[in-house]
C-alpha cells in the first residue's frame, strides 16, 4: 500500500495535470500547446475564477531595476487581495508564458510543472533585463517566439495571449492608440474587434503638478523629434526622460497608477466571475 504522503502526492498530481490538459485547448476550441500556463492560472481557468492579466513591458521597459520588480510583485499582491488570481504575462526563451508561481515555496508540489508560466526568479531575470528584453506587440509575438527570444509584452501581445486562453480582464497603466494624435490612427479604418477599455483616474493624493509634468512632456517629445527616435523606441524613452525632469516624480505618480488600477480591475474581474456564475446556474434551471 502506498504511503500517506506518497498516494497525497499522486492525487495533487492528477489534480494540476487534469488542469493542465484541459488548458491545452483555449475557450473556442483552439490549440494552445504553444503556451505555458501556471498551475494555478490553469485552474482557475478550468474552475471560472477571476482571474487579472498584466503585462511584462512596464517590468522590463517602463521603470529601472529593482522598482520594475517590486512593482511586479506588489501589483500580483493587489489582484490577490481584491479576490482575483494575477497572470503577468511574458515570453521567454520563445515561449508564452502565463502566470507566475513561487518555485522555491510551492517545491514539493510544483517541480513537477516547472516547465509551466513564470517563477519568481525568471520574473526577478526578466526585470534584470530590462530593455534587453524584445519589446514585443501582437505583431511581434511569432518573431519572437521563432527566434527564441526574450520578449516583454505590451498591451496588444499580452491582451492576445490573455485572450487566447480566455482571460477577459487586463490591467495596464498606458495604452497605445489614445496618445497624441491617436485620431489619425488607420485602427478605425480597419474596423478590428475590440474590448471595452474602462479609464480610471488616478487617485488625487498621488497625482502630481499638471503643470509640471505637462511641461516635461512637451520637452521630452521635442527631444524624441530631435533625436528621431520613433516607433516602439519613443514611449520608453518619453517615460524615462519625464521622469528625469521632474525629478522622479512622474514615476512615483506612474506606479500609483498602475496599482490603483490593478485593485480595480482585480474587483471588476470578481463581479465579472460571480455574474458568469449566476448566469450558468440560471441556464441550468
Amino acid at each position: 500500500m502506498a504511503s500517506a504522503p506518497n498516494s497525497r502526492l499522486a492525487i495533487i498530481s492528477r489534480h494540476f495535470t487534469s488542469a493542465t490538459s484541459a488548458s491545452k485547448h483555449g475557450p473556442n476550441g483552439q490549440n494552445l500547446g504553444w503556451i505555458k500556463i501556471s498551475p494555478e492560472v490553469s485552474i482557475a481557468l478550468k474552475h471560472g475564477s477571476p482571474i487579472v492579466a498584466l503585462e511584462s513591458t512596464i517590468i522590463s521597459h517602463r521603470m529601472p531595476y529593482p522598482q520594475n520588480f517590486e512593482t511586479a510583485k506588489e501589483l500580483e499582491v493587489i489582484v490577490r487581495e481584491n479576490g482575483a488570481i494575477p497572470a503577468t504575462i511574458a515570453i521567454l526563451d520563445g515561449v508564452p508564458r502565463i502566470g507566475v508561481y513561487l518555485r522555491l515555496r510551492f517545491i514539493v508540489f510544483f517541480s513537477l510543472f516547472s516547465f509551466l508560466g513564470l517563477t519568481t526568479e525568471e520574473l526577478e531575470n526578466l526585470a534584470r533585463l530590462g530593455s534587453q528584453a524584445r519589446k514585443t506587440a501582437s505583431r511581434d509575438i511569432a518573431l519572437v517566439m521563432a527566434g527564441r527570444e526574450n520578449g516583454a509584452t505590451t498591451v496588444s501581445a499580452t491582451m492576445y495571449l490573455a485572450s487566447m486562453v480566455g482571460i477577459p480582464i487586463f490591467v495596464t497603466g498606458g495604452i497605445g492608440g489614445v496618445h497624441r494624435h491617436g485620431e489619425n490612427n488607420a485602427n478605425i479604418r480597419l474596423e478590428r474587434k475590440s474590448g471595452i477599455l474602462i479609464a480610471v483616474p488616478i487617485p488625487n493624493e498621488h497625482s502630481a503638478s499638471g503643470s509640471l509634468i505637462e511641461s516635461a512632456i512637451q520637452q521630452a517629445l521635442q527631444e524624441a523629434r530631435e533625436k528621431k527616435i520613433i516607433g516602439n523606441a519613443e514611449t520608453p524613452f518619453l517615460l524615462a526622460r519625464v521622469n528625469e525632469l521632474t525629478g522622479g516624480a512622474s514615476l512615483s505618480s506612474n506606479i500609483a497608477l498602475v496599482k490603483n488600477n490593478a485593485s480595480v480591475g482585480a474587483k471588476i474581474a470578481f463581479s465579472l466571475a460571480q455574474l458568469q456564475k449566476h448566469s450558468d446556474k440560471s441556464d441550468m434551471c
